[in-house]
């Protein structure tokens, strides 16, 4: 094309054509390259390797990258912009998205409804027969926020700096995608789907609603607005067969969303006599516990080392990440997502070979490594520093406060829980034996339940709930109180005493 400039793309075999000027970061996310930091050149994950053509190596990046980097050709794709023909190798992730196929009890309903899991991360939208229950089709992405930061909080900053509606535009325009592309997917679908029903936490919740997150930017954290927002999808710019009505499920807290809600739902805890727990375990780490008379819920800023942010080697979950690190014959070993080589380490992989190293004496209950000057190598190139246990250590600490904390607050005995439901794409992947050996899960392995995406599955049991819906959702929320971890004054305390590992 006249005036524009050709990328190609290595491995993939794939090439576009930009016009002169354009920033990397604009183009590669869907290619699979991450820009976890937001674009502000802190994290390295944006990486990208020039193999022909030249990419200005900025005074940003040299400070950054070092100079046996720069001279192979490495450059930081959110601090580059293209000014001539280039071929990159951007080793592309293929990242694993958690659906569901968990079969529920429901009253048929008549029609299709959609079911979507707006995560941090990761999208995911199920078409369903509500006369059956049957999925009939399912579409996953990524959310394309992630270009403007992977945790919640950098989006925030973004939001209340006067980025809010590009934020919003973004989220609501990939949904409308993936909405589309099911009903016009769908046989059935010539009157379309009668009912849309998203969940996700707090701040997407904003977002996608268009509601300000200046009130969630500082203490006390509490939101205007978090109710049930009801939308026609011809006023989120869809056009939908029949304009369905799209439905926001309500939030729980600050920063306890709908997702949560529904993660209720899916594993009837609100219907439970013994009292059970649900941990979703991300860069907010959610804990509810309760039964049928009384919940308590919270956050905790956990941090990003469960999701592999932070993490001097990290990645999502995807292809050439170490997901598991095992001990056989006082030897770490590791499984690689692809099977090919690694290049680097997931959240569940960090809290396997944490435990590993517990186990072979490399690191020490404080956290601190044999020889904390030298990193312990886990497999070539892959090595496990100081500060990335420090992280674990920070992340883990969060979580087991906030449990202690809502157990002493609810004046239950960590021995009278009956079940301990982990959700989230973490939740399905950690090994439990890891997170009870780093003090993570302090329960019977026998009593904690990957529960999968419990989110979808909320969300698609909402769908069964017709006007009963807002009844159901207004219950769980009246015995549901919310507590503020920040506020409580043991929670200093606690979160310290939780920062070491158990000696055995």
């Amino acid at each position: 094309m006249s005036g524009k400039i050709r990328i190609e793309l290595e491995p993939l075999g794939q090439s576009f054509d930009v016009e002169p000027g354009t920033p990397l970061q604009d183009v590669l996310f869907p290619y699979g390259v991450e820009f976890p930091c937001g674009g502000r050149g802190r994290c390295k994950r944006c990486r990208v390797r020039v193999l022909e053509g030249e990419l200005e190596a900025t005074a940003e990046q040299r400070s950054i990258l070092t100079a046996e980097d720069l001279a192979v050709g490495w450059r930081l794709a959110c601090h580059s912009k293209v000014e001539g023909p280039l071929k990159l190798d951007i080793a592309q992730w293929e990242t694993t998205i958690l659906t569901d196929d968990t079969a529920f009890e429901f009253t048929p309903a008549s029609g299709l409804g959609i079911a979507v899991d707006l995560g941090t991360t990761t999208l995911v939208a199920q078409l369903l027969d509500l006369t059956t229950g049957r999925v009939l089709a399912v579409r996953t992405a990524l959310n394309p926020q992630v270009v403007h930061g992977a945790d919640v909080m950098s989006r925030v900053e973004l939001s209340i700096s006067g980025g809010a509606a590009k934020l919003r535009d973004l989220i609501r325009e990939e949904i409308g995608r993936l909405v589309a592309d099911l009903v016009a997917g769908a046989a059935a679908a010539s009157s379309g789907a009668s009912t849309v029903a998203i969940v996700g936490n707090t701040v997407m919740h904003h977002l996608f609603c268009g509601i300000g997150l200046e009130p969630l930017s500082h203490a006390p954290f509490e939101a205007v607005r978090d109710g049930l927002e009801v939308f026609r999808a011809s006023d989120l710019g869809w056009r939908l067969p029949g304009d369905p009505e799209v439905r926001f499920l309500p939030c729980l807290g600050s920063f306890v969303g709908s997702d949560v809600l529904a993660g209720i739902l899916a594993t009837r805890l609100h219907q439970s006599e013994p009292p059970v727990v649900l941990i979703d375990l991300g860069t907010n780490g959610e804990i509810v516990i309760g039964n049928r008379e009384r919940i308590l819920c919270a956050s905790t800023a956990a941090g990003p080392a469960f999701e592999g942010g932070k993490i001097s080697m990290g990645m999502r979950a995807a292809t050439g990440a170490i997901t598991q690190v095992t001990v056989e014959d006082q030897r770490a070993h590791v499984h690689v997502i692809g099977g090919g080589p690694p290049r680097g380490i997931c959240g569940s992989g960090l809290v396997d070979a944490v435990a590993a190293g517990l186990e072979l004496g490399v690191i020490r209950p404080t956290g601190r490594l044999r020889d904390a000057r030298t990193p312990w190598p886990l497999v070539e190139p892959v090595s496990l520093t100081q500060s990335d246990i420090r992280e674990l250590q920070l992340a883990k600490a969060a979580i087991a406060a906030g449990l202690r904390i809502l157990l002493a607050r609810l004046g239950v005995a960590r021995s009278d829980i009956t079940r301990v439901y982990l959700a989230g794409a973490f939740g399905n992947y950690v090994n439990r034996g890891s997170a009870r050996r780093i003090g993570l899960l302090d329960f019977p392995l026998e009593i904690v339940e990957p529960a999968g995406n419990t989110a979808l599955l909320g969300a698609k049991m909402s769908l069964f709930l017709a006007d009963r819906g807002e009844q159901a959702h207004a219950a769980i929320r009246a015995r549901t109180e919310h507590l503020s971890l920040a506020a409580d004054e043991r929670f200093l305390d606690t979160y310290v005493e939780e920062m070491t590992f158990p000696a055995e």
